[in-house]
């Protein structure tokens, strides 16, 4: 599986491309925190990361496909999957490899984000950021991550083609953050089934951990989508 894993991040960073994205990941989150209207924290007045929070998971919407679009879409397309079966592993070992490393890339493109954090507690003239509710946020964000990657990887089970593979991936990864939300609102379910619906939905739970608490059932709801979209990549790779 580690074998699988290494061979991800080695193929993401061995070209410009890999670098390039990280850097417009950076790039744009540094806008919206610190240039962009609305949203830079020097308008704010306090110490806080909430607009990176915000901006981060739609920045991820697109991030995250990019970088697993080519998991699987790219091993039918050039044939290297049936060399990928030849080896010693069996399809939950090749699944969890490819969700390994490309998860590894997303978290090491989170890293430097940390950069904004000391950079806004320093500037802050009294108090400081909410350590409690920060260090949740970027549990929360990790566990996004870790979905979206899970998204990514099985969209790239079912074609050879990785531009299909990332639309499909972006698509479904919007519908579970917000389209959830989004149908909870209609008139149709404004009672307490509106909420029962948005609970359904990764930003329901995304919020919860973002206040600094972490709930077991938040993890919970994260651990089963991420369980439920490998199964569904292990027996694409199985069919194959």
């Amino acid at each position: 599986m580690w074998m699988i894993c290494k061979k991800e991040w080695q193929q993401f960073f061995s070209s410009l491309t890999g670098y390039i994205a990280i850097s417009i990941f950076l790039l744009l989150t540094g806008l919206f925190l610190f240039v962009f209207p609305d949203t830079n924290i020097l308008d704010f007045g306090y110490a806080t990361l909430g607009s990176f929070f915000d901006t981060a998971p739609w920045i991820l919407l697109f991030f995250v496909p990019t970088v697993t679009m080519r998991a699987l879409a790219d091993e039918y397309k050039s044939g290297t999957f049936e060399v990928l079966k030849t080896l010693p592993l069996s399809s939950g070992q090749i699944v969890r490899g490819k969700f390994s490393g490309a998860f590894f890339i997303i978290a090491a493109a989170l890293i430097p984000t940390i950069i904004y954090a000391v950079s806004i507690q320093q500037l802050s003239a009294v108090g400081g950021i909410d350590i409690g509710g920060t260090a949740g946020s970027y549990v929360g964000l990790l566990m996004l991550s870790a979905v979206f990657t899970a998204v990514g990887i099985a969209a790239s089970s079912f074609t050879n083609n990785t531009v299909v593979a990332f639309i499909a991936g972006a698509f479904v990864c919007f519908l579970l953050y917000s389209g959830f939300d989004a149908i909870s609102k209609l008139p149709l379910f404004k009672s307490d089934l509106g909420y029962y619906i948005e609970m359904i939905g990764i930003n329901f739970h995304y919020r919860s951990i973002s206040r600094g608490v972490i709930d077991i059932r938040d993890i919970i709801y994260f651990l089963s989508i991420i369980t439920l979209f490998l199964l569904i990549t292990q027996r694409n790779v199985s069919r194959k």
